[in-house]
């Protein structure tokens, strides 16, 4: 189903090809990780091992492009997450967890973690949101304060990728100037994780508190009350990373569906070809390749002008994350009672799909936003 894809500069293909490699490399460990609420050891070895996560650092510290690629970090996300959900989200959080670090932090600290992250020596989360906040990140309770040469951060922050398993988080605080970043190791004196919750889709997930921890000053990453401008940079280069990984978890789901259907008998002949049947997986085919098309488009813009191609990125989250949804529901649809089955390879990328349209800009919230870009771009 290759041939109506979008065109993808010849450049990406190798890279493309490479993911494509690990994904199936690693297939035999898929149904485990996948259900694992800690980082699996064989998936990070072999994540390691094909030198992927070095796409989601700078060039300078150890990674690939001269500069965090959008494009190809979506590339590299809709290979792995038609395999596996823990694999997809093990590599993005590499980027996602350590973005505010390769912006903000000093030349001595990006040093020190960046060439580790690229590496998977260390593994990177983002602490954004709390028990009581969420989409609403201006309401963080988590708080920042300065004493002499030192950082203190005090909070609760929840609902972590990674958590409980990163080697250092990029915590969003509230100090006097506003909102700020600051980078806290895992082992500094006063952070402890716990894993209170998991969902559908199981998930390296923990909540993360910081009792009076203290870091070095210097650990603040960018200026004082400017986090808020670093957390958006971060969702402007990788936000369009999960329409990718949308558009292959449906990718998937289409083949299962497909191959089922195909090669089941009903009624004296193979049930793809029950009009029903062929209409869902024709209209679920068309609008994966939509899907894609726009996802791809949107991730180019973005590797030119992140925040510029924010909306754009937004658009793409929306369409093809709510997209995943209706295709892999169809194909569990058309699988009959073999769409049902726990431990299917199908059951996995139903309960994957679904988280998609929740993180990192629920539907309604990116909705929302596009509203106002539209009435002020349009209506004035």
């Amino acid at each position: 189903m290759s041939g109506a894809e979008f065109e993808l500069p010849e450049r990406y293909h190798g890279l493309r090809e490479e993911a494509a490699a690990l994904a199936a490399s690693v297939a035999h460990l898929a149904a485990e990780a996948d259900e694992a609420d800690a980082i699996d050891p064989g998936m990070r070895a072999a994540l390691a091992a094909s030198g992927l996560a070095a796409v989601c650092v700078p060039a300078e510290y150890g990674g690939r492009y001269a500069d965090i690629d959008p494009l190809a970090v979506a590339v590299v996300r809709e290979q792995l997450a038609a395999e596996s959900a823990h694999l997809d989200s093990l590599f993005a959080m590499q980027g996602i967890g350590s973005y505010a670090l390769a912006r903000g932090g000093t030349p001595e600290l990006r040093e020190r973690w960046l060439p580790r992250v690229a590496a998977l020596d260390a593994i990177a989360a983002l602490g954004l949101t709390e028990p009581d906040i969420g989409s609403d990140l201006r309401g963080t309770a988590t708080t920042v304060a300065e004493d002499g040469d030192e950082l203190v951060v005090g909070g609760h922050k929840s609902f972590i990728t990674n958590g409980g398993d990163a080697d250092f988080y990029c915590v969003l605080g509230k100090e006097e100037a506003g909102l700020s970043m600051v980078l806290v190791p895992a082992d500094t004196p006063g952070l402890t994780t716990t894993r209170p919750h998991q969902i559908i889709a199981p998930h390296v997930l923990g909540d993360v508190v910081l009792d009076g921890v203290r870091v070095p000053r210097s650990w603040r990453l960018g200026e004082p009350g400017k986090g808020m401008r670093l957390g958006l940079a971060t969702l402007a280069t990788f936000r369009v990373s999960v329409a990718a990984a949308a558009v292959g978890t449906a990718q998937a789901a289409l083949k299962e569906a497909t191959v089922h259907t195909a090669n089941r008998e009903q009624f004296g002949r193979p049930l793809i070809q029950l009009g029903a049947v062929a209409d869902q997986l024709a209209r679920s085919w068309t609008e994966i390749e939509m899907a894609r098309a726009f996802t791809y488009r949107a991730a180019a813009a973005a590797a030119r002008d992140p925040l510029g191609s924010l909306h754009l990125s937004s658009m793409a989250k929306v369409a093809a994350t709510e997209t995943a949804g209706r295709v892999v529901d169809r194909c569990v649809q058309v699988m009959g009672r073999f769409g049902l089955v726990r431990g299917a390879k199908i059951e996995r990328l139903y309960r994957a799909a679904r988280p998609m349209r929740v993180y990192e800009g629920a539907t309604e919230v990116i909705f929302d936003s596009l509203s106002r870009k539209l009435v002020k771009e349009l209506a004035t």
